[in-house]
């Protein structure tokens, strides 16, 4: 799977990312599948981690709610969601991949290990014969 997210949003993640240090932010993605097999991030949401904590994330579901009603609202397939994390690296925890319910969602995850150098991945989990398989996607950054 290839994903495509514009370079402003991809600032917007990064620059709520690091107000939010040393917790780890979160938030949604949407925007559409479209007919070459390429998702297109659309819009970013930048939303409250109620956990406030840098080892894992909760979405507050006032914030998750109000997003989906704007996704639709504008037209727009929930695509998955964002997190940082903000001491390790740029790939799913074991907590992540725990969490990881939906098998059509993205998960993008950005590590600031580097503050210098942040990293972001996109990467697809699902389950399979009981164990959850995590695919890295191709991210790109127009």
């Amino acid at each position: 799977m290839r994903i495509t997210i514009s370079q402003t949003d991809y600032e917007s993640i990064l620059d709520h990312a690091r107000k939010n240090l040393p917790e780890e932010a979160c938030g949604l993605v949407a925007g559409q599948d479209l007919s070459d097999g390429t998702r297109a991030i659309n819009k970013v949401y930048l939303l409250t981690n109620i956990d406030h904590t840098n080892e894992h994330f909760s979405i507050d579901p006032k914030d998750q709610l109000k997003a989906i009603k704007d996704m639709r609202a504008n037209g727009l397939k929930p695509l998955g969601n964002w997190h940082s994390h903000p001491e390790s690296p740029s790939r799913p925890s074991e907590e992540d991949k725990r969490l990881a319910n939906d098998s059509n969602a993205s998960y993008l995850i950005l590590s600031l290990m580097d503050q210098n150098k942040p990293v972001l991945n996109a990467f697809h989990v699902e389950t399979v014969d009981g164990e959850k398989v995590v695919r890295k996607e191709e991210l790109i950054i127009v």
